[in-house]
Parts: C-alpha cells; sequence; structure tokens
C-alpha cells in the first residue's frame, strides 16, 4: 500500500467519527496553546526587560569603574596613563572620560536673574563626538570660555540661552581664613540633545579643560576643592590633603570605551579585566538576563508539555476505540496479506494526523490569543491600577522557535498516544476479527 493510499484510508476512517475526532484534535490544540502561551510570557517579558536595558544606551559601550589593586581594594578614578592604555586596545573607537568639580564648590550659575545648581562636568569633546554626542542647538566649544548644557538646564531659563553668558563663582581661602571668591564667565553656545531615557534630567554645565584648569589654578586643589579653614582634615586620613593638591596626575570618573561594534565588546571587555579594569557593560546584563530567562522558559515549557500529555489520553482513547470498531477490517487486511507495519502504520499515521491538526489549531488560537493580550493589557493594567503601563510592554511574544518546539512536542506526543494502539492492532487475530464481522 502506497503512502499515499495510506492517508486516504485514515481520512475515510476519520470520517467515520467526526465529533468523537473533533474533540480530540480541541484538546489537543487547548493543550497546544497552553503550552505557547505559558511560554509566551516568558519569552514577552525577556524582550521588554532587554529593550528597557538597551533603550538610550549603547551597545558597544563597555563602563570602566576603575582598577583592581589588590584583593580587597580599588581606585575608581583613571589617570591618563590608563587612558593611554585603553585608547590602545585594538577595536576602541573612542575613551570618554569625565572630571567633576568637587562638591566642596556649591556649582550655582546665573543667568540674569535666574540661579540653578548645577553639576560642572569636563569632557574630552574628540571622544565624545566619535562617541556620538549630539546637540540639539548650538554648536561644540571652541574657546575656553564656551561651555555646553544638558537639555534640561534651558528648563529653568526663561528665553533663547544659546549665546548667554553663565557666571560661575568659585572660592578658596587663603592662609589667613579669609575668603575669595572668583567669578569665571561662560558662554553657552550649545544644548545636548534630549536623554533617551525619558526618567534622565541633564542639567550639566560641560566646561573646557582649559577653563577647568584655571579654576584649579585659582583654588590650587584638584577639582576646586575648597579647603576650609574650621575642619579638621585629619579626620578624612593622612594622605587626603596630599591627594587634593595640584601637583598629581589627573584623575578621570565615568570612563567608557566605545567599541566599533558590539560583536567586539566581549574581546575587549576581557582583555581589560585580565589587566584589572572593573567593568560593566550592556552586554553583561543581557547575558545575565538571557540565562534566567532561559531557565523560566524551560520550567513554563515543561509545565505546558504537561497540559499536552493530559491531552494525550484522549487521543489513546480515540486510537483504542478506533482499533477495536476496525478489527474486522484490520482482519480482512491481514487475510489479503497486509503486512503488520503496514497496519501499524496506518494507526501512528492516524495519531500523528489528530497531533498535527490539533498543533496548527493551537498555534492558530494561541497567536491571536497573544494579541489580544498584548493589545488589552494596557487598558486592564490602566483600569486596575490607575496607572499607565511601562512603554513598548510586552506581555506575550511567539518566536518561530516556539512554535516549532511546541508542535514537534505535540507531535510527538500524538505518536507516543497512539503507538500502544498501533502496536495492539498488529496483534488482532484474523480468525476471531473475521468471524465477529460475520
Amino acid at each position: 500500500m502506497k503512502f499515499i493510499d495510506k492517508i486516504r484510508f485514515v481520512r475515510q476512517n476519520m470520517k467515520k467519527n467526526r465529533m468523537r475526532v473533533f474533540m480530540t484534535v480541541l484538546a489537543t490544540s487547548i493543550g497546544c496553546t497552553f503550552l505557547i502561551m505559558l511560554a509566551s510570557v516568558g519569552f514577552g517579558l525577556q524582550k521588554s526587560i532587554i529593550a528597557d536595558l538597551t533603550e538610550g544606551r549603547m551597545l558597544n559601550e563597555i563602563r570602566v569603574q576603575g582598577i583592581e589593586t589588590s584583593e580587597n581594594e580599588y581606585i575608581t578614578d583613571l589617570t591618563d596613563e590608563d587612558i593611554k592604555y585603553l585608547e590602545s586596545i585594538e577595536n576602541v573607537k573612542a575613551v570618554t572620560r569625565m572630571q567633576f568639580l568637587d562638591y566642596s564648590q556649591q556649582s550655582v550659575v546665573s543667568l540674569n536673574e535666574y540661579q540653578i545648581q548645577s553639576q560642572i562636568t569636563v569632557s574630552y569633546f574628540p571622544a565624545e563626538v566619535e562617541a556620538g554626542l549630539e546637540l540639539s542647538e548650538g554648536r561644540l566649544p571652541l574657546a575656553d570660555n564656551e561651555v555646553i548644557v544638558g537639555y534640561h538646564f534651558k528648563e529653568s531659563f526663561e528665553g533663547e540661552i544659546v549665546g548667554q553668558t553663565l557666571y560661575l563663582p568659585i572660592k578658596k581661602f587663603d592662609k589667613n581664613g579669609n575668603e575669595k571668591i572668583k567669578t569665571f564667565e561662560l558662554k553657552i553656545v550649545g544644548i545636548k540633545g534630549k536623554p533617551a531615557n525619558e526618567l534622565a534630567m541633564d542639567t550639566r554645565v560641560t566646561i573646557s579643560d582649559a577653563l577647568f584648569e584655571q579654576i584649579e589654578e585659582f583654588t590650587q586643589t584638584k577639582r576646586g576643592v575648597v579647603i576650609f579653614p574650621d575642619v579638621n582634615y585629619e579626620e578624612f586620613g593622612e594622605g587626603y590633603l596630599t591627594e587634593i593638591q595640584l601637583d598629581g596626575e589627573k584623575q578621570y570618573v565615568n570612563v567608557a570605551i566605545i567599541t566599533h561594534n558590539i560583536e567586539q565588546v566581549k574581546a575587549v571587555t576581557e582583555e581589560i579585566r585580565e589587566k584589572g579594569y572593573i567593568n560593566s557593560s550592556v552586554l553583561n546584563h543581557i547575558e545575565e538576563v538571557n540565562s534566567i530567562f532561559l531557565i523560566m522558559k524551560m520550567g513554563l515549557i515543561l509545565v505546558g508539555t504537561i497540559a499536552l500529555i493530559i491531552a494525550s489520553i484522549g487521543i489513546f482513547n480515540t486510537m483504542t476505540m478506533a482499533v477495536t470498531e476496525r478489527s474486522s477490517d484490520i482482519g480482512i487486511m491481514k487475510a489479503i496479506g497486509a503486512h503488520p507495519s503496514t497496519i501499524r502504520q496506518i494507526f501512528l499515521i492516524e495519531s500523528s494526523y489528530i497531533g498535527i491538526l490539533g498543533a496548527l489549531l493551537g498555534t492558530v488560537s494561541a497567536f491571536i490569543l497573544s494579541k489580544v493580550v498584548n493589545f488589552g493589557l494596557p487598558f486592564l493594567i490602566e483600569a486596575m491600577s490607575e496607572e499607565t503601563s511601562p512603554e513598548g510592554l510586552m506581555f506575550s511574544y511567539i518566536p518561530i522557535s516556539l512554535v516549532v518546539i511546541s508542535a514537534s512536542i505535540s507531535i510527538l506526543v500524538a505518536v507516543f498516544s497512539g503507538w500502544r494502539p498501533a502496536k495492539k492492532a498488529t496483534s488482532v487475530d484474523v480468525l476471531k476479527a473475521m468471524r465477529r464481522d460475520l
């Protein structure tokens, strides 16, 4: 008997008990839908969290937090020597770094009658441009006294701020304890682009390296640290006053390595880690998230498979009844010389047919249900908590790999369910089967 003949024979037999076959297919499809929907929650949440992690951050960025000096100590600030080494690494596109005006300065800048306390930073602009720095207005500084400000800085003032002059007072105390203040004039020439993270507020004022050196020269301390006459600095440790002496090396914070593409991040990360540099990147977080969700998805698929195994009981009953009802047909087939393997194949094809139909219906149902859930979930969250759902939240996501896995499990469970009835069909006695028919 050809394979196509076996298919026709199976379909004819299934049509004789349409309702029973339909209910069995329905049970299988529900199990398949349950499996896909459970796992799709894992895929959906993973996709949403990774999208949230990567939003507003460059995937080819490696943050360098410091360098280990011993088992229990590490330095957070990097020097020019560290920057030079990081820039020399293969596939490194740029190394951005910052310096900050010390918190002991109030960092209050004024524009006309308005004042704002802002963080004063120093950036190396060539590296920032290589890293993708964008301005919403104006241009980059060209002169020592020219600065750019954060996107939200303009919200504290009225009117156009590009071209305006800010006044930054810097103070120090002389040997007699008298306070001296020098006011630096800063001309705003540009405004940074809007941060990708909507929750981030950027009100920084970024000054030039030359102006920062002028401030340090005035205070005679690193980062413009104010040495107050009434403070006992011995409590800060023996080396504190030495550390802030102006004759030391420059120290940078917020150091970031930018590679040419994301594929180079792992190699650069491993290389600097061997040198003792403590670092992190989005790639590290993504790998951790993927590991957690892999375990979660495997657990959900296992739970969903249990539903399919329950549905397989229906397939087993249907196939067992089919063997009993068609014992006379099996007897005739054997009488005319049909090989037992042919009879077994016919019943396995029938159980597989049920599994395929169940997988098809279950997959279509899961896709429809997934669309409905993703569309209706934001409204449900708003109705129940009176809060808007997170932007871009995807509760359910069905990748092709999940469809393939679910369909394979569904069909395999159906085949195993029909295996024993098919084997039983091959052992039907011809004479008994024919006598029953008579």
